[in-house]
């Protein structure tokens, strides 16, 4: 017989739904702004239901930082991993990054990680960590694209897959900062095709 006593409460929310509530509101208020009160409303939940299943308050900023790298963070890498031309995977992963800067879903702009989340770095005991490991995860991934158009002899061997990963990551965040600074997707948009060209750009 299965002692009942002993078996914790069935959750009667869904886990990542409140998670990603959790962290819309941690996007526009800020890790400071948020209290215990705004995210138990958000998320639709107590504070011992929040609690039991993601801890305090720093314990679900650390989850939401780890949601949003798994997901929101990663949709224009799979985009750009998926599509076998590099110049449309190119363009493909641009646009997905000027349409999380200007009409998030969420209602916020910009990079989760660069405009809040890093924010907090020396300040939220383990944001740092995280933050540096969903940046070099990128570029690694980023590269290694690069890498198997190489390998196609799409590229010239000497291409910088490494560096251009990084700097692929680093427009990334520009379109980020002028999303969240009011730049709509049609002025983001105007110069992809140059950008797109300037990413394949072989050595000297």
């Amino acid at each position: 017989m299965i002692d009942t006593k002993k078996l914790g409460r069935p959750r009667n929310f869904d886990y990542d739904t409140a998670l990603l509530a959790a962290m819309n509101v941690f996007w526009i208020k800020g890790y400071d702004g948020t209290s215990l009160k705004d995210l138990t409303n958000a998320m639709g939940i107590s504070g011992p239901s929040m609690y039991a299943a993601f801890g305090d308050k720093r314990e679900l900023f650390l989850k939401t930082i780890e949601r949003y790298s798994d997901v929101d963070g990663c949709e224009p890498i799979v985009v750009f991993e998926a599509e076998p031309d590099i110049q449309i995977a190119l363009r493909k992963f641009l646009e997905i990054i000027i349409k999380y800067a200007t009409a998030h879903e969420s209602g916020a702009k910009g990079c989760y990680l660069a405009s809040t989340v890093t924010t907090n770095i020396g300040e939220v005991e383990g944001v740092d960590g995280m933050v540096r490991e969903a940046i070099n995860d990128s570029d690694e991934r980023l590269a290694r694209r690069f890498d198997q158009e190489i390998e196609k002899g799409n590229l010239p061997a000497n291409f910088p897959s490494k560096e251009r990963a990084s700097l692929l990551y680093d427009i990334r965040q520009g379109y980020m900062f002028r999303g969240r600074s009011g730049w709509t997707a049609e002025q983001l948009s105007t110069d992809l095709d140059y950008r797109v060209k300037m990413l394949l750009v072989p050595p000297n």
